[in-house]
């Protein structure tokens, strides 16, 4: 996997300040330079002539110079917060904790020990929300930007304070403005961006859709779930048009699918899932809904 290297330290910059050099028209014979060349010059001013070109007077130059670096320095930065620097190093511990000891990144085996202390499941709902927030672009890894800029967006800097976001994380995944951009982040989330892949592979598909659609489970989401497992062969990839369009299909077609018409511009394989599901209806005697084929996780249960 290419590394992704993003550093979140604040440059380090230096204020330099311009220092007259020796004013050529200072004559060594002047009466009024005679008597300050014996003043020793300020440790950070530069010694030169008793009058720069502007007029000023050497001394007060100096003075001017010295306190340069004083009101642009760290004192200029404190009013930025000694709080934000301190969250940015608890950051930085909490990220260092959990990373690659290779990559700039936090892997696969971070990954597990990061779940473990927020005491979540890999797999479940919270952990497909804290990706959500952190923008991820792959599966199992959180890179240096998306961790700091993640945390920063849900205002935590600590293992409780990420625990004591998820309700409101919860919350915010129920409103229907927020759920559509998870739901399509999702589909983005499931890609192997490092392959350049374009398609959500058929079982990737299932489980990602059973875990975005935990809080809100429509009712032809089994139905649909069903046709994907007994129809492997024809169904090899979810493209995106199909992903995002899915979810517009579970807002206006109703259980019962009577509702549904091939006229409208729906994706081809929603053409033959209702009419795969209207003749496994007919078969079993129909009129009945499907029977779930069970929780379809990123690690399915067997069935017995």
């Amino acid at each position: 996997m290419g590394q992704c290297v993003t550093k979140c330290k604040n440059p380090s910059s230096t204020l330099g300040s311009k220092n007259g050099d020796r004013d050529p028209s200072s004559k060594s014979h002047s009466r009024r330079g005679a008597g300050h060349r014996e003043e020793q010059p300020p440790a950070c001013g530069k010694p030169g002539g008793d009058i720069l070109v502007n007029g000023t007077k050497k001394a007060e130059a100096a003075t001017e110079a010295c306190q340069l670096p004083t009101s642009s320095g760290d004192a200029g930065r404190e009013p930025k917060s000694s709080a934000e620097e301190s969250s940015l190093q608890r950051l930085e511990e909490l990220f260092r904790r959990y990373k690659d000891e290779r990559e700039d990144a936090i892997l696969e085996e971070g990954m597990e020990r990061f779940c473990n202390d927020l005491c979540v499941d890999p797999t479940e709902f919270r952990v497909l929300l804290l990706a959500w927030k952190f923008q991820a672009a792959t599966m199992c890894k959180f890179t240096r930007k998306e961790f700091f800029d993640g945390c920063k967006a849900i205002s935590a800097d600590s293992i409780d304070g990420i625990c004591a976001r998820f309700p409101s994380l919860l919350t915010e995944a129920k409103q229907e403005d927020k759920f559509k951009d998870l739901y399509r982040f999702t589909f983005q989330f499931g890609l192997d961006s490092e392959e350049g892949q374009r398609s959500l592979h058929r079982e990737i598909a299932i489980a990602l859709w059973k875990l975005v659609f935990t809080q809100n489970n429509p009712p032809v989401l089994d139905q649909w779930l069903h046709f994907l497992t007994e129809n492997p062969s024809g169904v090899k990839g979810i493209s995106r048009d199909t992903w995002n369009m899915f979810l517009n299909f579970t807002q206006v077609i109703g259980p019962d699918l009577s509702n549904y018409s091939e006229d409208e511009a729906w994706p081809s394989l929603f053409d033959t899932f209702v009419e795969w599901e209207m003749e496994r209806r007919k078969r079993e005697g129909a009129g009945g809904g499907v029977r779930s084929s069970g929780p379809l996780g990123l690690c399915p249960q067997e069935q017995t």
